[in-house]
């Protein structure tokens, strides 16, 4: 695999016969045919639910492991031993991660088998890895990223939602206000939208969509993979009423939230400000940019300010 700056990753001169062997015994994949790995960074994904959704080669790949990086190794342990998997563990996470990355490294020089792996999915996803990445790219050492699990893909795949174009923003901020200017930014994008959500803030998010993403098409994806998984669709305006009235859902949440584009047929300039100048008529510029945005889909902070511009624009006339 490449290496940062598009050198090909060198492998250590010397490297323990036994990483180039097959794995070991305590691998629960097909005896007949079982993954062989040299050293170098593995990016392993691990269930999100369900702890059997981990892939068989990853499962060999722990086995041969030098050494796990976790998230948290008391997690890690739990699906290690289910497994029967015995590897060393050390703790790698957003507080540690500078002490460690150097000791991380030290043992890749050595020729060392270094796996890494969230709490659940795929590392790297709203999850410890990056500097870590990056850093062992930089000291041209391999990096394989061994696929599975992943919590935006699930959502994604059994959503109902367009797929073909989509852009991963992770948490949203937890004020209100740092939020609906996060959605601001995000408004104009012509792709499904997918967060990742508490459930304290579920209602509240879903509200601040509504209010600045407009009326689209949206889902709630609850606790994937699991026992009680939980699908629940419509408008981000009804799917806010719900979660306000039903109060916290429990567990894991992704939110989808569709293109605008697939939700509106497009506006000219002058229909939409004809909307506008109807409803200023009637009431508040507030009120106005907040009936069409539920009515057209169309950002509501946009039409806020199209609607000052109007109303001002009649004051000096």
């Amino acid at each position: 695999m490449a290496a940062a700056g598009g050198k090909a990753a060198t492998t250590p001169t010397e490297i323990p016969t036994e990483k180039l062997a097959t794995a070991s015994e305590t691998s629960p994949g097909p005896k007949t045919k079982i993954q062989s790995f040299t050293p170098g960074l593995y990016i392993v994904a691990t269930p999100i639910g369900n702890a059997r959704d981990i892939t068989l080669r990853a499962l060999d790949l722990l086995a041969v492991a030098d050494v796990i990086a976790c998230e948290d190794t008391r997690v890690t342990k739990k699906l290690l031993l289910m497994h029967g998997i015995a590897c060393p563990t050390v703790a790698y996470h957003d507080h540690n991660a500078a002490r460690m990355r150097p000791q991380l490294i030290e043992r890749l020089k050595k020729g060392e088998i270094v796996a890494l792996v969230s709490d659940a999915g795929t590392p790297l996803i709203s999850d410890p890895g990056y500097k870590l990445v990056t850093a062992v790219r930089e000291a041209d050492i391999a990096v394989t990223a061994l696929p599975g699990a992943s919590a935006p893909m699930a959502a994604l795949a059994s959503a109902g939602l367009p797929t073909d174009r989509f852009l991963f923003a992770g948490f949203l901020p937890s004020k209100t206000v740092a939020r609906r200017k996060a959605l601001v930014e995000l408004a104009g994008i012509s792709a499904t939208l997918v967060f990742f959500e508490g459930a304290p803030r579920l209602a509240a998010s879903l509200g601040d969509m509504a209010a600045e993403l407009g009326s689209r098409q949206a889902a709630v994806m609850r606790e994937l993979t699991k026992k009680f998984e939980e699908a629940r669709h419509g408008t981000l305006e009804e799917l806010a009423a719900h979660y306000g009235d039903a109060g916290r859902p429990k567990g894991e949440i992704v939110i989808l939230v569709a293109p605008a584009d697939d939700q509106v047929v497009p506006l000219e300039q002058d229909e939409i400000d004809a909307l506008l100048v109807a409803e200023l008529g009637r009431g508040r510029v507030k009120d106005a940019a907040k009936i069409i945005a539920e009515q057209t889909g169309l950002p509501r902070r946009d039409l806020y300010n199209r609607a000052i511009v109007l109303r001002d624009g009649d004051r000096d006339a």
